[in-house]
């Protein structure tokens, strides 16, 4: 009889083959993953301690470029309009995604598959399209315009893109109703794994509408919660294209965000190294969020 060789494992440990083998699986996904994501940050790093202009060599700047985004009023700027459309990309979207999920999930509407498909559909147009079919809607002659005129509220009217107080949050309406889809169809997917037997025990408990939803839907969707906010801050502290085609961070720089100022920086000014930098302050900024967020949520789940 053929006896089998023992595999060397710590003892206590996960039977199988050693973990280093593991390891090994793991190395082809591990080498696209360096070579594709972590090596250009790293090089953006690299470059972000220059002053480059992109031809000529670079001069050692130091932390110069960093120290700049605090010192430069318009790079602070960028940033605070980036935190300002979390607003309208994450917060006001999860607000209406839980409502919306919540209504549809307790009336059990018909058809709900197809209102999903509806909800969803802007998820699937190129974000460049929304830009241009928006910046229509908010044109000085555009739809916004002519359905207050119609309305008899005249004195409402304006160039939406072209106002300095107005640019912002219209370029952050557009990112509410384009994020708005993606998070009612995560919660309405979350909400529908629900026991109906905690429902039952709640309103055994004497629990109305809005209590059944705090008590019970909304603990139970933690999770989902967790990654609708992770998906919509990412792309809120993101965006460009948006930004691009509607307003090239105008009027002025009051819709400036960090990703044009990048493209700016870079391709416009010539100041390649800044640009570097404010590309990994604003990676280093979604990695600090979107790590809070998971945190939180892993702290209400245990």
């Amino acid at each position: 009889m053929t006896r089998s060789r023992p595999t060397s494992r710590r003892p206590g440990g996960p039977p199988g083959e050693p973990r280093g083998i593991a390891y090994l699986y793991l190395l082809p996904a591990l080498a696209v993953y360096a070579a594709f994501l972590l090596y250009p940050i790293a090089r953006a790093a690299h470059l972000s301690l220059f002053e480059w202009d992109g031809l000529t060599p670079g001069r050692w700047a130091g932390l110069d470029n960093y120290a700049a985004i605090v010192a430069d009023e318009g790079l602070r700027a960028a940033f605070a309009h980036a935190l300002v459309l979390i607003v309208f990309y994450a917060l006001a979207p999860l607000a209406i995604g839980l409502t919306l999920a919540a209504i549809l999930n307790h009336a059990k509407v018909r058809g709900l598959a197809f209102f999903r498909t509806v909800v969803f559909l802007p998820q699937v147009v190129a974000m460049v399209v929304v830009a241009v079919a928006w910046r229509r809607v908010y044109a000085p002659d555009g739809t916004l315009n002519d359905l207050l005129g119609a309305l008899g509220l005249d004195a409402l009217t304006r160039g939406w893109l072209g106002d300095h107080a107005f640019a912002l949050p219209a370029v952050g309406v557009v990112g509410t109703w384009f994020e708005t889809g993606l998070v009612t169809v995560l919660l309405l997917a979350g909400m529908s794994r629900i026991p109906v037997e905690l429902y039952e025990a709640a309103r055994l408990d004497g629990a109305g509408a809005v209590r059944e939803f705090f008590a019970v839907t909304l603990p139970s969707v933690r999770g989902e919660i967790a990654v609708a906010l992770t998906l919509t801050v990412i792309a809120a502290l993101r965006t460009f294209d948006l930004v691009y085609v509607t307003t090239r961070g105008g009027p002025g720089d009051s819709t400036a965000v960090p990703s044009y100022e990048v493209y700016h920086r870079a391709f416009e000014l010539g100041q390649v190294g800044s640009a570097a930098a404010v590309g990994v302050t604003l990676t280093a900024v979604i990695f600090a969020i979107s790590f809070g967020i998971n945190r939180f949520a892993d702290r209400g789940v245990s």
